[in-house]
């Protein structure tokens, strides 16, 4: 893994970079301003719906570059808390499928199973709720990518991985083991990626990135572009800086 000798920050993409699949204006901008100051960009998502290999071109598309190795999911954390050769259930997106397939984790459409691992996506329904619970219930381990209640988006929010991992803990009583952020998981594996030094969390959530930053206890910049609309007045995390969104966050960095 490339190791900077420079800031090392750790940017959201939800809320940040994009709404669905609309770019916030100037994140290209953003994103260059802060590489000109020798910073590298780690960008983490607890959006495990798409592959590495769909996010790198989404935000190619957006006139943002990034090697592979620079872009770090939920699925890849929550494919790191199993074995490689056990089995999973997927209730989830393509991410989710390649993160465990590429840890050598067998992944089925239905158990039994070693594990059953959920993460956000849209065609979950009925049917997929029983495939989940039933494999909960026959002794798979249960493994949910993130708990983020709400998903921004331009048209506002949508209902998040959270509330998908709700139904099933509610169904079989189960409480999952989560990888994304702000849990450790994630954390171990962004330190890994990042060479063990992160210096900045830039994101557009205190209950996933502002914890995530006071995990790391590094400083946290809030972006009002996604789910915070508003300077928060009180609350357990306390972002050091808050900006309408990324562009206007390097913006007052660089002041």
């Amino acid at each position: 893994m490339p190791i900077s000798a420079g800031p090392v920050w750790v940017v959201d993409l939800d809320g940040v970079i994009w709404l669905a699949d609309r770019p916030i204006p100037k994140g290209d901008e953003a994103v260059a301003r802060a590489r000109d100051r020798g910073v590298r960009l780690l960008f983490v998502t607890n959006n495990s719906s798409l592959t590495v290999g769909q996010y790198v071109e989404k935000l190619q598309g957006m006139g943002i570059d990034v090697p592979p190795d620079d872009i770090v999911t939920s699925a890849q954390a929550a494919a790191g808390l199993l074995e490689p050769g056990s089995s999973a259930v997927v209730c989830g997106g393509a991410g989710v499928t390649e993160a465990l397939e590429q840890r050598g984790i067998e992944t089925r459409a239905e158990g039994p199973a070693d594990a059953l691992v959920m993460g956000w996506h849209r065609d979950f329904d009925f049917s997929r709720l029983t495939v989940a619970c039933r494999a909960v219930w026959a002794g798979s381990r249960f493994v949910a990518t993130n708990r983020d209640a709400t998903y921004p988006t331009p048209d506002g929010l949508l209902p998040g991985a959270g509330a998908l991992v709700a139904a099933v803990a509610f169904a079989t009583g189960a409480e999952p083991v989560v990888a994304g952020k702000p849990n450790p998981p994630v954390s171990a594996l962004l330190l890994a990626r990042a060479g063990g030094r992160v210096d900045l969390v830039v994101g557009d959530r205190l209950d996933t990135d502002g914890l995530l930053a006071r995990r790391l206890d590094v400083p946290f910049g809030l972006v009002l572009s996604g789910v915070t609309r508003q300077q928060p007045e009180d609350g357990d995390v306390e972002p050091v800086h808050v900006a309408p969104d990324f562009n206007g966050l390097v913006a007052a960095l660089d002041g």
